[in-house]
């Protein structure tokens, strides 16, 4: 078997080529253009890699156990004056007025009648006279063995909020934001003939309203904790924010409008595309259609469920070869030139795409507000607290035609 050393540098070395190979593949786009036996290539030499973890995986632990023995070995091997029990012959031990050595048991064992008068086949009896034999300090009436916490803190299981990043962001103090859109476009202009009158066009404008809307929560937590522990202070702050994002990217897509934030999937005016019988990278081809031929605009990006991205994401050819990528890479989370954000915010089952960069716009009352006070209820007089998170913040939809929902994926 090669060493460790030996083993590492193979494994290095063919890491090394199949990153090249899927280097050069590599297309404008970002995707991967390979012919089937340059896949093939890739599965055997992912296959090969798979193998050579493996034995490095063993070589390191023959190595381990090696050098485990070996210390045993070691250990077996010490002087009779270095073992716990043990001391210089003829010295007498610590604590000791007698002048006496104290014998370990195996000295004793060796030394003993029993030992040397023994008789091939027969059981050996040997007195331990002597030796005082005490209650035996275990964890459970001894010393108890200190544990000491880490610094790690293993953070609840929740999605990372990404929407926001699609969407153009700007900063907002005031009330509501307000805008004029274009809702009258008659275009008259014609050819004319000398003398003519030109055709009359008419063109018109609309103020639009959205209003800012308040996002908040609050935990509780006591006066020791914050006094004697002032990490927590940071660490609520830090949880606090993120129930703010968390709620906002909920907002952004599902919001119901009115009397809170109006999401992409309840605006009026939003296009629609069911899929139907259609694949789902047709489904979402046909919504780019409509965002192009009705919108007027150029769609930047698409949010979808991880469940319904997965099933893009393993599409194959009738002879099996991925049509995103290879697995044994990560893949790129881009359809028809369109970058993805994946997330469980977005509804299953759906999923929307439209030209965010220049039709929406994610406006901001200054940042998060973290005040702490203990007003509320009972709180002075038990010596509690309340730290309270608050931001504001709107969803302003300039074209919602330059948005599409697919349905049924």
């Amino acid at each position: 078997m090669k060493s460790v050393k030996e083993l590492q540098g193979v494994l290095a070395q063919k890491q090394s080529e199949l990153a090249e190979i899927f280097e050069k593949a590599k297309t404008v786009e970002g995707g991967l253009d390979m012919t089937t036996a340059q896949v093939e290539d890739v599965k055997a030499r992912n296959t090969e890699l798979t193998a050579l973890g493996r034995e490095l995986d063993d070589a390191k632990l023959l190595d381990e156990t090696y050098q485990k023995n070996a210390e045993y070995i070691r250990n077996q091997n010490r002087a009779a004056s270095d073992l716990p029990m043990g001391g210089a012959k003829g010295s007498g031990e610590p604590g000791r007025t007698d002048g006496q050595e104290r014998k370990s048991i195996g000295q004793m064992f060796v030394e003993s009648d029993g030992f040397k008068n023994r008789v091939n086949g027969n059981d050996i009896n040997v007195s331990l006279k002597g030796l005082s034999m005490k209650t035996v300090m275990s964890t459970s009436v001894g010393y108890a063995p200190e544990s000491t916490r880490t610094g790690r803190n293993v953070d609840y299981a929740t999605r990372r909020p990404t929407v926001a990043d699609l969407i153009p962001q700007t900063q907002h103090d005031q009330a509501a934001v307000k805008y004029m859109e274009e809702t009258t476009f008659t275009n008259a202009a014609d050819t004319t003939e000398e003398e003519a009158a030109a055709p009359e066009s008419a063109d018109a404008w609309t103020e639009r309203t959205v209003a800012m809307f308040k996002i908040a929560t609050f935990l509780p937590t006591t006066e020791e904790q914050l006094k004697y522990v002032p990490q927590v202070e940071a660490l609520i702050d830090n949880r606090l924010t993120l129930f703010l994002k968390l709620a906002e990217e909920t907002k952004l897509i599902s919001g119901v409008g009115t009397t809170d934030i109006e999401g992409f999937l309840v605006k009026s005016g939003v296009q629609s595309q069911a899929k139907g019988s259609d694949p789902t990278p047709d489904a979402l081809y046909k919504a780019i259609t409509l965002v192009r031929s009705t919108g007027f605009a150029e769609p930047s990006g698409f949010v979808m469920h991880p469940k319904d991205w997965q099933d893009i994401r393993l599409l194959r050819t009738t002879d099996g070869i991925y049509i995103w990528g290879s697995p044994a890479d990560a893949g790129p989370e881009r359809i028809w030139g369109l970058n993805g954000v994946i997330t469980t915010a977005e509804t299953e089952n759906t999923a929307l795409l439209g030209d965010f960069q220049l039709y929406s716009e994610l406006f901001r009352g200054g940042g998060v507000d973290i005040k702490v006070s203990d007003s509320h209820n009972d709180y002075f007089v038990k010596g509690k607290l309340a730290i309270k998170a608050t931001e504001y913040a709107t969803l302003a939809i300039y074209r919602a035609a330059a948005f599409c929902k697919i349905t049924g994926i």
